[in-house]
């Protein structure tokens, strides 16, 4: 049993001193990839281009909004010298108001997200390419996003943000 335990411990002394040996060869780098998504010029870019695609469908949106208010004011105002029958169909009229102008925003905003995680996934395509340029020439054995914490020593977001930069010029 003594054995057992002593072999176990040099095994264990063994593997730790290797894996310090390895450590110092083992290169770590880091990218903020929100940075990279909000600060690199492809992604400007990218955001420029979504507002101008869905500038006018937005303003007609603020515009229908702005009609059904409108519409609803109205309603107020002169519910008191309606008929029954005229209220109830002012009423049927704005339901139908709000179900279209509700329909519109979910499909806005559905072909907004849509179009937007396809400009990000081409934004992102793009700076994997970064990565691996900086990775290969400054011998990177792992880079890595998404932590907790890191050591800013392995940060590489302003070298990646470069060469996206430059590439968009």
């Amino acid at each position: 049993m003594n054995t057992l335990k002593l072999r176990w411990l040099l095994s264990v002394l063994l593997a730790v001193g290797a894996s310090g040996a390895l450590a110092q060869d083992f290169k770590v780098g880091y990218v903020n990839t929100q940075r990279i998504t909000t600060e690199s010029t492809p992604a400007k870019t990218a955001q420029s281009k979504l507002e101008q695609e869905f500038s006018k469908r937005q303003k007609e949106l603020v515009d229908q909004q702005a009609a059904f208010k409108a519409f609803g004011e109205k309603f107020e105002r002169d519910a008191p010298t309606l008929s029954e029958s005229q209220r109830a169909a002012r009423q049927k009229e704005g339901a139908e108001l709000s179900r279209d102008l509700q329909r519109r925003q979910r499909e806005f905003q559905e072909d907004l997200n849509g179009r937007r995680n396809e400009e990000l996934q081409q934004v992102l395509d793009r700076a994997t390419k970064a990565v691996k340029q900086v990775a290969d020439s400054e011998k990177y054995d792992v880079v890595i996003q998404e932590v907790v914490y890191v050591n800013t020593k392995h940060d590489i977001t302003d070298k990646v943000l470069k060469i996206l930069n430059a590439g968009s010029k």
